[in-house]
């Protein structure tokens, strides 16, 4: 005769959790019964959420910008933060406009422009084949298109020129810092994907130093970066022939820095 179904009440669930460090215990509880199959789903979920492993990776999936993100292990977890990019990046185009995501991990950038542009010509890239997956699953309804490779490397050429919104997500943890992270980031996402080298700001000088051969003239990169970093990313952009200027909501404790290249396609002449 099978064993019974193991049979958890919210109750038992949320106790679990608590003891195990759960700050929001009773929603993580009500996520992980909605997200589950069977009890027996529930319980080995309760559990690897219970030993540490991030809730989104248990469930799945993960909110931004009110919308389901897919993830998986070791694809990075969109931030919150990372809501004031989208919505400043939304601010300065169209439907219609053409849209490149460098370090796109799961596509969550791509998918919220998606949402809130209407129809958009969407590239987006990442190094890492798990979050290539993801972002070809999520950007998949909107027509997007995902390359694995290096930042600019896999795009197509016929790109160069006529991208009006370029986001850059990328990776700022000063490689010193890292140490510092909340555990469920140090230890169970891509350290290549939160490690931006001695001051942070490797990856984004990479990045800065190509965009204006890509931008049309009048787009804008933009990159999320601490508070901190904002002066140094800004001669960074200046130095790419971009006009820079800086975005902050302390509200999500969000900095984000853009860069336009100027109607005449000549960028800052500072």
């Amino acid at each position: 005769m099978a064993d019974p179904s193991p049979v958890l009440t919210v109750s038992a669930i949320v106790t679990r959790l608590r003891a195990a460090g759960c700050v929001f215990a009773e929603d993580e509880a009500h996520l992980l019964i909605s997200a589950a199959a069977t009890p027996y789903d529930l319980a080995a979920m309760v559990e690897r959420r219970a030993a540490g492993l991030p809730l989104e990776y248990v469930i799945g999936w993960a909110e931004f910008c009110g919308l389901r993100i897919a993830v998986e292990p070791g694809v990075f977890v969109p931030r919150h933060r990372t809501e004031l990019l989208v919505r400043q990046a939304a601010a300065r185009a169209r439907s219609g406009a053409v849209v490149v995501d460098l370090c796109c991990g799961a596509g969550a950038l791509g998918v919220a422009l998606a949402a809130s542009l209407g129809r958009i010509e969407l590239h987006a890239t990442d190094i890492d084949p798990a979050a290539v997956r993801c972002a070809r699953l999520n950007l998949g309804a909107a027509g997007g298109h995902v390359y694995e490779g290096d930042l600019y490397q896999p795009l197509p050429a016929d790109l160069r020129g006529r991208v009006d919104l370029l986001v850059a997500n990328v990776p700022y943890v000063p490689t010193g810092e890292i140490a510092l992270l909340p555990r469920e980031a140090r230890l169970y996402e891509a350290r290549w994907a939160l490690d931006g080298g001695e001051d942070g700001l490797d990856v984004l000088r990479r990045v800065a130093a190509e965009a204006a051969g890509w931008l049309a003239p009048g787009g804008h990169l933009l990159v999320e970066t601490s508070a901190a970093q904002a002066p140094r990313a800004v001669e960074i952009l200046a130095r790419g022939r971009l006009i820079p200027e800086v975005a902050s909501l302390d509200e999500l404790e969000a900095t984000v820095v853009i860069g336009t290249l100027d109607a005449a396609g000549s960028g800052s002449r500072g």
